[in-house]
This record gives structure tokens, C-alpha cells and sequence, in this order.
């Protein structure tokens, strides 16, 4: 009895995070049934995404002159103690850089696509019955709100992933463990970022994604993970960034209680503006 009483628990949160990892793919289908969307979409994501891709690029490129600035004490070891820890080093601030990447490509595609990915993310709403009670908000204050919890996330995800640099030191741990913690932190904070604008449009702010999304975190974490992964991959971002946005509109109206169950006619909306 006990054993059933632990599994039957286990068996919900795994149930619970590959639930949410499948609306980004429902995001995905949504997103891929609108052709007349795609470019919008992928562009803000294009110009971003080779900015960072070429900085990405720059810190490969430089990766050993890092290594051996960190570690000046290993420069009297035996040449492999000392090729050891620099190798480590240099995956550590790898990850470290795929991670802060990830989580500042994010910030900076949403406020440069602003206008596009809140078209997405409205028509998503508009298709599971709307947004009771929706709050007007103008673009330019919309943009400012965006830009200044993004700063805020990605500030903490910078303070969480110092510690996990720094682990990425330890053998095995900093290879095998250290990623999966790294993942699920990106996950979290991306989950937090992408919902944004459906949060934005019911008056609500970033302590309000905190503590809805934290009270389905498997499912948040699903969703975040599945996207941080889809980002990992080369143009992943770029062309996962607006099934992404999506998702986020059904992740917000679960974590409002809202359905996601019945969707209407995905209806055509004229092309998005910018108003300031």
C-alpha cells in the first residue's frame, strides 16, 4: 500500500510536466495552421537570433582564453590535471553562456516583436472564448511593463546561474547533473517570461506568473523545458519562437483556470500595428 500511495503521486507530476511540454505543441499546430503569420512571426526572431548566434560564435571562439583566465592556479599543475580543469571550465561557461543566451533571446525577440507575438498570443485567446473582463493596455506601456520584468528575471536567472557555473567544475556532477538543473531553471524563468503578455492583458504583473504558474509547476516546467530544448537546437529559436508564444496563451489560461478545451473558429485578424 505504501508503494502505491508514493507511484500514484510520481506517476501525476511526470503526467503533469509532458502535459505541458504538449502545448507548446499544440502552439506549434496552431501556429503552423496560420501561414499568413509565419514570417511575421520568425522575423523579430531572425534579426535577434543572428545577433546572438554570432555571440554565441564569439564566446566558442574564445572559450579557451576564458578557461585559462579562471583558473590561473592550475598553471603549475601536471599538464593533465591542468587540461582536465580547463576543459571543465570551458563547458561550464558554455552552458552557462547557452543558458543566459537563451533566456536573453527570449527578453529581447518579445520586446522587438511586440506588436506580432501579441497578435499571436491574442488570436489564441480569441479561439478557447476570449478574455473576460480584458484590460486595454497601449503599446507603449505594454512594451515598458515587458521590458522591466524581463530585466527582473533575467537578473535572477543570472544570480542562479553563477552557483551552477561554478558546479559545472565538479567532475560527472558539473556533466551530467548541473545541465538538468540548468534546464529546469531555464525552463521556469522561460515559462515566466513567455506568458507575459496573456497575464499583461488581465491587468495581472510578474508576482502574479510567480505564484499561478508555481501552483502548476510540473506543468510550467514542462512547457519551459520543451521549449528550452527546441532552443537549443541551431534555428530552433528562430522558428520555434512564435509556436512558443502560443503555447504561453493556453499555459496562462490553465494556470487561470480558463479552458483550453474547446476551441472556436481560428479566426483572421488584420495584420498587427504598432500604436504608441
Amino acid at each position: 500500500m505504501g508503494v502505491a500511495k508514493i507511484a500514484v503521486p510520481a506517476v501525476g507530476v511526470v503526467g503533469q510536466f509532458f502535459g505541458g511540454a504538449g502545448l507548446l505543441v499544440r502552439g506549434l499546430g496552431m501556429y503552423a495552421r496560420t501561414p499568413r503569420l509565419v514570417l511575421l512571426g520568425i522575423l523579430p526572431a531572425l534579426i535577434t537570433g543572428g545577433l546572438f548566434l554570432a555571440g554565441y560564435a564569439t564566446l566558442i571562439y574564445f572559450v579557451d582564453d576564458l578557461a585559462g583566465l579562471v583558473t590561473p592556479f592550475a598553471d603549475d599543475w601536471a599538464s593533465w590535471a591542468r587540461d582536465l580543469i580547463r576543459v571543465l571550465a570551458g563547458f561550464a561557461f558554455l552552458a552557462l553562456g547557452a543558458v543566459l543566451g537563451v533566456l536573453t533571446f527570449t527578453a529581447v525577440t518579445l520586446v522587438v516583436g511586440d506588436p506580432f507575438y501579441e497578435e499571436i498570443s491574442a488570436r489564441v485567446e480569441a479561439r478557447y472564448g476570449g478574455v473576460p473582463g480584458e484590460i486595454e493596455v497601449s503599446w507603449w506601456r505594454s512594451l515598458r511593463r515587458s521590458m522591466v520584468d524581463s530585466l527582473r528575471l533575467v537578473t535572477r536567472s543570472v544570480l542562479l546561474g553563477v552557483p551552477l557555473f561554478f558546479a559545472g567544475f565538479i567532475p560527472v556532477v558539473g556533466q551530467f547533473v548541473v545541465p538538468v538543473i540548468a534546464a529546469a531553471v531555464a525552463g521556469w524563468f522561460l515559462a515566466l517570461e513567455l506568458v507575459g503578455a496573456p497575464f499583461y492583458r488581465r491587468g495581472l504583473r510578474l508576482p502574479d506568473r510567480r505564484r499561478l504558474l508555481g501552483a502548476q509547476r510540473p506543468v510550467s516546467l514542462g512547457f519551459g523545458v520543451a521549449v528550452f530544448c527546441c532552443f537549443l537546437i541551431p534555428l530552433g529559436a528562430i522558428l520555434v519562437m512564435p509556436a512558443a508564444v502560443a503555447g504561453a496563451a493556453l499555459l496562462a489560461r490553465r494556470s487561470l483556470g480558463e479552458s483550453i478545451d474547446e476551441p472556436g473558429r481560428w479566426t483572421e485578424h488584420p495584420s498587427p500595428s504598432v500604436e504608441s
